[in-house]
């Protein structure tokens, strides 16, 4: 079947970029251009390197597209349909052509022509990377040094393949570069992870006691690369390298064998301080400040907690609009906080009938959420909650789907799954919706008496914690006054 489709694509390539070798063009330009099956709608917004948006275009009657991007820069351009993101490297006189399948995103896509190999080995490092962090825990079990030996032997092998790819097909030293620092990060990034989940909590504190090469790399780290700041293994490695360097903050302030608290105020606060004073780069620095922040305001934090972590974050941080989102942010969850009602949100059923949120519930109820575009996500969840039914039947659950496509979409992935129809919603005002319960987060869940008055606004179904969690809260229910 795929090679029915890289031969359609193949043909369709060379009829629309058949003429343009001799058309007058000088000039750094590409040629972009594809066709979507099953769209979720008929539009595709094309982002340059920056993030800045270049492009929306819209799909013909046979669900393609074509577009020229003059004045090219090499870079990680991006493309996004109906929620999903997929990145691509062009680079000048390049004409790539993708082909891909919304109901299988990353694995149906293809591309061919000029620059279509590059891109076909960048998703393939993608694929590989995202296997290879399913199997983290696994292999965080491991003793440090042989971790440390397999991840080295692992990063060489990729390295070594990637060098014999090269040998076969003359490529840009900027493509070179990319692909090495999707090996190189993602591996480092794995390093960074490992001692949270070797020693946990209980044990952070022997971080220190980790072979003397185990982070040699540290050395030649650039902490400032442009161009790779919306890049996923890069980033990834930046976040769990803050998060790993501020623990010798942690346990200057905290008696020596005490419980790690990855929570606590000063361990953020040093998150921040870390980002202000390595990182230059505005892009980087503050897009790191924004979510470092975020990810502490989102718990159950206190509100002097979370106004003292927003002040503190307002000085450091130089993006006005990322300043105005952390605070609408703070603002939201404040209405959010154990004991106050549950924002009253127009929702539709199934059926297309209109409810307000709090209507639907009459019982203690966990409201989780899902995505269309997160296949994944949504068949996970669903699976989850159908487990936690059994052990809480006295608990309702309501799924509610957040994307702003059409039903067509929502009720057919209802129905090819078989999901329970009846607790089925979707919001009137997904963006309203979204920024009022503040879901920055697929996996938040939202827990509410029968009075629908918050117990939790931001639990995770999968922590392997939340049973107890969910049965403290019910037990205590009681205990909780209406605002």
């Amino acid at each position: 079947m795929i090679t029915r489709y890289v031969a359609l694509t193949s043909v369709l390539l060379s009829l629309i970029f058949g003429c343009k070798v001799n058309n007058g063009d000088t000039g750094d330009y590409a040629y972009i251009g594809g066709e979507i099956v099953n769209p979720k709608n008929k539009s595709i917004v094309l982002y340059n390197a920056k993030g800045d948006v270049v492009d929306s275009l819209t799909l013909d009657v046979n669900n393609r597209f074509l577009h020229k991007i003059t004045n090219l820069k090499p870079g990680l351009y991006s493309i996004t349909h109906g929620g999903e993101y997929q990145m691509i490297l062009l680079e000048p006189k390049d004409s790539v052509m993708f082909r891909l399948n919304t109901y299988d995103f990353d694995e149906s896509l293809v591309f061919t022509g000029d620059g279509a190999k590059k891109n076909n080995y960048l998703i393939k490092t993608y694929l590989s990377n995202e296997s290879e962090a399913k199997k983290l825990v696994k292999y965080s079990k491991m003793e440090p040094e042989a971790f440390n030996e397999f991840i080295e032997k692992r990063r060489q092998d990729q390295l070594d393949e990637f060098q014999r790819f090269l040998d076969v097909n003359e490529e840009s030293e900027f493509f070179k570069s990319i692909i090495e620092a999707n090996i190189n990060y993602n591996n480092y990034a794995d390093k960074e992870i490992y001692p949270f989940a070797y020693f946990g909590n209980n044990k952070l504190i022997h971080i220190k006691d980790l072979p003397e090469n185990f982070y040699a790399y540290r050395s030649d780290v650039d902490f400032n690369i442009n161009h790779l700041s919306r890049f996923f293994a890069y980033n990834r490695f930046l976040f769990h390298y803050i998060d790993n360097i501020a623990t010798h903050s942690y346990y200057k302030n905290h008696p020596f064998h005490s419980k790690f608290d990855r929570h606590s105020m000063d361990y953020n606060k040093s998150k921040l301080d870390l980002v202000d004073s390595i990182i230059s780069d505005e892009t980087i620095k503050n897009n790191l400040l924004k979510y470092k922040t975020r990810d502490f305001v989102s718990h159950n934090h206190t509100e002097a907690e979370a106004d003292e972590i927003l002040g503190y974050y307002l000085t450091k941080s130089t993006n006005e609009e990322d300043k105005k989102y952390m605070q609408e942010l703070v603002s939201s969850l404040k209405l959010l906080r154990q004991g106050n009602p549950l924002p009253d949100l127009a929702i539709i059923n199934y059926n297309n009938t209109e409810h307000y949120l709090n209507s639907v519930i009459e019982k203690p109820t966990i409201i989780y959420f899902w995505s269309s575009n997160s296949k994944m996500q949504y068949r996970n969840s669903h699976y989850k909650v159908r487990e936690l039914k059994s052990e809480f039947p006295e608990v309702d659950f309501i799924s509610i789907n957040l994307n702003k496509n059409d039903d067509s979409t929502w009720k057919a992935i209802i129905d090819n799954y078989d999901f329970p129809r009846e607790n089925e919603y979707k919001f009137k005002d997904p963006n309203k919706a979204r920024k009022t319960l503040a879901v920055n987060y697929l996996n938040k869940a939202i827990i509410v008496d029968a009075d629908a008055i918050i117990l939790h606004p931001n639990v995770n179904i999968y922590k392997s914690d939340f049973t107890d969690t969910l049965g403290e809260l019910l037990q205590k229910k009681h205990l909780i006054a209406k605002q």
